[in-house]
C-alpha cells in the first residue's frame, strides 16, 4: 500500500510523480513525489535497490529524470546542469583532496565560485570552528581519523551555502562509536546552520535519531513518509512494521471491525483485538504486529486487553534489556523485550507463560 505524505507548505523542494527506469520496461522508482520545507532533515530509506540512491542521484543530476518533475524554490531543475544545481553533497567515501591540506580543501569550493582571498579566509577559518577543528587546517587528509575525515567533507558541502545538502550513506564506512558521534555532530551542524537535507541511509536507528520525517522506499515505491514517532508507533503496512525496528508477527483472521478496532481470531482459537490499517476488512486473513518491547510477561503491573498462553524457550542478555523468547500452542515464536532490572522474570524452559498487551500497541494488516 503506497502512501501519501503529509503535504508541506510552503514546498522549498518538490518531487512531483517523478518515475525512473533503465530499461523503458520496469520502473526504478515509481510515482514519486515530496514537498521538503526549507531547513528539513528528510532521510531516505529502505532496503538495497528500494529506490533511494536512484531519487538521490535524479535529485543532484547525476541521473536523468524519466517523467515528472524536480524543482528547488519553485524552479524546476530537471534539466539543469549537475554543476548548475547549486548543491553540496557528502559521500561515503569522504571524496576529500588527498594533495591538498584540510583548509584548502575547505576553500576550493569557495575558489571555484571566485569569492576573495578575504572572503575565503575568513569562511574557512568559520567552518574549522564549527566543526571544532581549528587546529587541523595545515594537516592533510591522510593524517585524519575517519570521523575527522568526514567532518571535513561535511564541512566542504556547507561552506558555500548551498541550496540542498545531500548525503549518500555518509557514515556508512565509520565503526559504531564513531557513527554514533557523526551522527551528534551532522544533528547539532543542522539545527545550528538551518540547512535543508536530503539523507540516504539503509540503517534505521540513524534515520529514527537524525531526521524530522523519514520516507519509506520498497521496491520503488514510498510505502509511508512521516516523523520518526509516527513511523515506529504508527506503521502505515505490514512492510513499515516489519523494516522499522522489531516485531512479532501472529497470522489471524478478522472476525468484525468496530470503530476502528479489529478483532481477530488467531490459529490457537483465542481472541486479540487490535487497530484496524488501512484495507483491512472482516473475512480477511489477518497478520498482527505488535513490537517486544509492548508485551508484558504476567504478572505484570501494566494493563492490557490481549492475553495469549504460551511455553518458554530461552533468553538472551544483551545487557540493558532482555529479550525473552517463546512458543506459541501453534508452534510459532514470539518475543518479548524487558528492561534489565529486579523486575526482569526468572523463568526455567517449558515454563508455562501468559504474554499480554494492550490494543492499541498492536496493528492489523492485510495478510
Amino acid at each position: 500500500m503506497q502512501v501519501t505524505e503529509t503535504a508541506i507548505e510552503p514546498a522549498y523542494l518538490s518531487f512531483k510523480q517523478v518515475k525512473k527506469t533503465y530499461d523503458q520496461k520496469t520502473l526504478v522508482v515509481k510515482d514519486f513525489s515530496l514537498s521538503v520545507a526549507k531547513g528539513e532533515f528528510i532521510t531516505l530509506l529502505g532496503p538495497s535497490g528500494s529506490g533511494k540512491s536512484t531519487v538521490l542521484m535524479m535529485l543532484a543530476g547525476f541521473e536523468s529524470v524519466t517523467s515528472g518533475d524536480i524543482s528547488i524554490d519553485g524552479v524546476s531543475i530537471t534539466k539543469t546542469a549537475p554543476y548548475n544545481r547549486n548543491i553540496g553533497m557528502v559521500f561515503q567515501n569522504y571524496a576529500l583532496f588527498p594533495h591538498m591540506t584540510i583548509a584548502e580543501n575547505l576553500a576550493y569550493p569557495l575558489t571555484i565560485r571566485k569569492k576573495s582571498k578575504s572572503q575565503i579566509k575568513e569562511r574557512v577559518n568559520e567552518y574549522l570552528g564549527l566543526i571544532e577543528m581549528q587546529d587541523f587546517g595545515a594537516r592533510y587528509p591522510g593524517q585524519l581519523s575517519g570521523g575527522q575525515r568526514q567532518r571535513v567533507a561535511l564541512a566542504r558541502a556547507l561552506i558555500f551555502d548551498p541550496s540542498l545538502v545531500l548525503m549518500d550513506e555518509p557514515l556508512g564506512a565509520l565503526d559504531k562509536k564513531l557513527r554514533e558521534q557523526m551522527q551528534y555532530e551532522i544533528t547539532r551542524l543542522h539545527q545550528t546552520i538551518g540547512f535543508t537535507v536530503i539523507y540516504v541511509t539503509h540503517d534505521q536507528t540513524e534515520a529514527l535519531s537524525m531526521s524530522d520525517r523519514i520516507a519509506v522506499f520498497n521496491a520503488g515505491v514510498v510505502q509511508q513518509c512521516a516523523t520518526p514517532a509516527e513511523l515506529y508507533e504508527r506503521p502505515s503496512n505490514a512492510f513499515v512494521a516489519d523494516f522499522i525496528g522489531e516485531n512479532n508477527f501472529i497470522a489471524g483472521t478478522v472476525d468484525q471491525l468496530e470503530d476502528q478496532t479489529a478483532m481477530v481470531t488467531v490459529p490457537t482459537g483465542e481472541k486479540v483485538r487490535a487497530q484496524a490499517a488501512d484495507g483491512i476488512a472482516a473475512g480477511q486473513q489477518a497478520k498482527l504486529s505488535v513490537r517486544p518491547e509492548k508485551l508484558f510477561i504476567l504478572p505484570t503491573a501494566h494493563s492490557y486487553d490481549n492475553l495469549m498462553k504460551a511455553v518458554f524457550v530461552t533468553r538472551h542478555y544483551v545487557g540493558d534489556f532482555i529479550r525473552y523468547y517463546f512458543k506459541l500452542p501453534d508452534g510459532s515464536e514470539i518475543n518479548v523485550k524487558v528492561l534489565n532490572d529486579r523486575s526482569a522474570p526468572i523463568l526455567t524452559e517449558g515454563d508455562a507463560a501468559e504474554i499480554v498487551w494492550q490494543k492499541n500497541d498492536c496493528f492489523a494488516y492485510p495478510a
